[in-house]
Formats: structure tokens, sequence, C-alpha cells
């Protein structure tokens, strides 16, 4: 496992990746369409740079129109030449030569994906393809057709930012502000209101933060977690997010509790940081702190409410619409009847409910599972905020990431769609089968 590097050497790492720009993009009076056949040409080094300089200046003052446009004209005009595709295909059935198919593997990729690459030799340009990226993204929410462009996009990117270019770093209270800043405006699970509620998460010893970053994008941080150093499982975030909550000292440490996932990049959906970053920081924490026996998430459920609200006429009297089933939620105390029916509705939905392309319907569910975790806990009124309410009447859910068993989770969950969970959540969904289906 990688380790995590020391402040020194990644702020040394980060002054030799971070290469300035060298003088401004150069102003050019050729067309977006004119600079990328240019580009694709037998250039030499330096006018390659320039002309890749010069056309990722000209797309950053397209207007979103003109994005559109220069998006159409790389799926059409820059893709494969597929009746040539075809014919070498054919004539390689007939006679399998090495050159032939070395002449089908240069000919099925497209001409974009050469062109990305090119543009990438640029100081600074894998943040401005990121962002083209997003741009793309939004623009085919109304033409899916430039689909196309994104498996490139995906393709190079999965590439580029595989684990062996990620740096993990600790964010601390001495990061600097501007990351920190970035920490603030990053995070998506629970929202940091404030400098000083940033700090309650960063400054005590029981609190940990950690990023990836990467070596072409030094200071923008691709992925981060929060943990929680607790005694025992934490049940609810109020408690782990209190203001006047007591460090606690480090011998009654047992359990990290990842309570906040953040992906920082939405131009690079679909890349996937958060398996990796969960393994490195289990490592580093196992040697940090060898009293360490537990490692659980406090995780969101995010379609736990939509969902329910189309399951209404279901629910048990008492909670006759989503507002009651979220009072019901937060109110209910252990061994209440009504607890233990919403509990079971929980429970049915984080276990057995299927998205129609396969895995558990709730998202949070899907990446945790498939890590190998287990669904160990579910914890009413464990979210009170507006957001909490909102997406998962307040409900939260303890994934186990039992180091002994993540590996055989992995297989059951890949091979049948098992999803692991314990004895006692078993008994509760048998229990709660029997009484919805009288």
């Amino acid at each position: 496992m990688q380790k995590i590097q020391s402040s020194y050497l990644v702020d040394l790492l980060s002054t030799i990746t971070a290469r300035p720009r060298l003088g401004s993009r150069p102003s050019d009076r050729r067309s977006p369409r004119e600079l990328c056949d240019l580009l694709l040409t037998d250039l030499g080094d330096l006018q390659s740079s320039q002309v890749s300089r010069a056309l990722l200046a000209k797309y950053s003052e397209l207007s979103a129109e003109e994005k559109y446009a220069f998006f159409q004209m790389l799926a059409q005009d820059f893709d494969i030449d597929a009746p040539r595709l075809a014919d070498l295909a054919a004539k390689y059935a007939a006679e399998k030569s090495p050159d032939t198919l070395a002449r089908i593997i240069a000919c099925a990729e497209p001409r974009r994906q050469e062109l990305l690459r090119r543009l990438n030799r640029v100081s600074g340009a894998t943040a401005d393809l990121v962002a083209m990226r997003l741009d793309l993204l939004a623009a085919m929410r109304d033409a899916p057709e430039l689909e196309v462009i994104d498996f490139d996009y995906l393709h190079l990117f999965r590439s580029w930012f595989n684990q062996g270019f990620l740096v993990l770093r600790r964010i601390s209270w001495d990061t600097p502000a501007s990351i920190l800043e970035k920490i603030i405006a990053y995070e998506a699970v629970h929202a940091i209101n404030s400098w000083e509620e940033l700090r309650r998460r960063l400054l005590p010893e029981d609190r940990r933060c950690y990023a990836y970053f990467h070596p072409a994008m030094p200071d923008e941080p691709l992925i981060f977690v929060e943990v929680a150093l607790t005694e025992g499982i934490a049940g609810n975030i109020q408690d782990v997010l209190a203001e006047d909550r007591p460090a606690l000292s480090p011998e009654k440490i047992d359990t990290a509790v990842f309570y906040s996932i953040s992906n920082c990049q939405k131009g690079l959906r679909g890349i996937s940081f958060g398996n990796s970053l969960i393994k490195q920081v289990v490592e580093d924490l196992k040697t940090a702190l060898p009293g360490l026996t537990t490692f659980v998430t406090l995780s969101p459920i995010p379609g736990f409410r939509r969902w329910a609200e189309r399951q209404l006429g279901d629910l048990p009297e008492g909670a006759a619409d989503a507002a009651a089933l979220a009072r019901a939620m937060a109110a209910a105390g252990d061994g209440a009847a009504g607890a233990d029916a919403l509990r079971g509705y929980v429970a049915h939905y984080l276990i057995e409910e299927r998205h129609p392309r396969g895995g558990p319907l709730d998202p949070v569910a899907r990446f945790h599972l498939g890590n190998g975790a287990l669904v160990h806990e579910i914890n009413l009124g464990a979210d009170l905020s507006e957001n909490g309410l909102r997406q998962s009447c307040g409900a939260m859910v303890n994934y186990l990431y039992d180091l002994d068993q993540i590996d055989r989770n992995i297989e059951g969950h890949s091979a049948s769609g098992s999803v692991a969970h314990t004895r006692a959540l078993a008994n509760l969904l048998k229990s709660h089968a029997a009484k919805t289906k009288n």
C-alpha cells in the first residue's frame, strides 16, 4: 500500500509538478477547427505546444453554443473511419497479418483521442481538459449523441488518473488556506458553514481528513474523506459534529468512522477514487493507531425518502405522508413499535430494492457494498439537518468494513448481487416482510 507522503515531500512534489505556464496564452486568428487539424500534423515540440495553448485559449473563450458546435465537430469530423475499419477487418478475417492488425488498431481509435493526448502535453492542460469534459456532460443532456466523445475522455482519464499517479495527503488545520477553502466548497455530505466549523473537523486529535491529489493538478483535491476516531460505533451525525464535543483521549479510541466522502471534480465523473482512498486511509490509520479494531461508515441514505413516498400506501399507521414519516423517524425511540416498523422499511430499501441496471437501488449502498462492506446498523433520527430529513427522513446507516471479510463480500456481491448484512438486520427483514404481507 502506498503511504501518505510527509508534508515536506508533498510540498516538494507540488513544486516540481506545478510547472508554471510560460507566458500568456497567445492570441490566434485561426478557428478551432483549423487548430485541431494543425495539431494532428507532424509538428515539432515547440510548435505543437504553441498550437495546443492557442486551441485551449480559443476554447475557453467560446460561448455555450460555440462549445456545443465544437463538440459536434469532434463527434462527426474526428471519429473513426468506419468504412475503412470494416475493410481492414474483412482483410484480417481472410488473412491474419500482423501488419493488418496494426492498421486495424490504429484505425479503431478516433482521431479526437490523439488530439486530446497532444493537448495534454501542455503544462496545466489536464485541469483544462477536466473542465472541458464538464462542458461536454452538460451538452450531452440535450444531445445524447455526443456520448461517443465521452468514451474518449473516460478512456484517457482512467489512464491519466490511475492510482499509481495519485498522492494521498492528510488535510490538517496547517494545510494552505487555498486548499482548505476548496474543502469547504466541495463538502457534499455535511455542509461546512464557517472556518470555525472546519477547524472542529480538522484540529482535534480524534479527527482526520485525507484527500487524493494528482501531480498535474496539485492544488485541486480529487476526493476527500472525513474520519471521526471514536470509542464504539457512532450512531448519529449530531454527536460527531457537536460544537462542545470534548476530544477523545487516544487510549479510548477503538473505531474509525468514515462520515463524509466527497468527490470534488465533476469533470471526472465515472472515474472511481473512493475504493482505493478508503483502503489507503485504513492502512494509514492501522499503522498510526494500532488500537483501532473497527472501521465503519456513518452514511446518508439519499434515495430513501423518494422511495418511501412511492410506498406510502404500505406505510404503517401514523406515517400517512412523507413529512409525518420524517417526524416519526426523527422522534422514534429505541424499542418503540413505530421505530421498528420504520427501521424495517429502511432495511428493505437498502438490502432488497434493486436498481434497474443492477446492484442496490441506493447509490451510497452501491458504492460501499461494491467495495466489500456490509450493512451493519440502521440509525433513526441520525441526521436531523434539513438535508438529512429531505433525503432520508433523518435516517443514516453504518456500513462495516470487516477486514477479514471484505474480499468474500466483494466476491458474493459481484457474483450474485448478494448484500452482506448482520443477523440482526436479517431478523428485522424477516419480521418486516411478515408484517407488511398481512
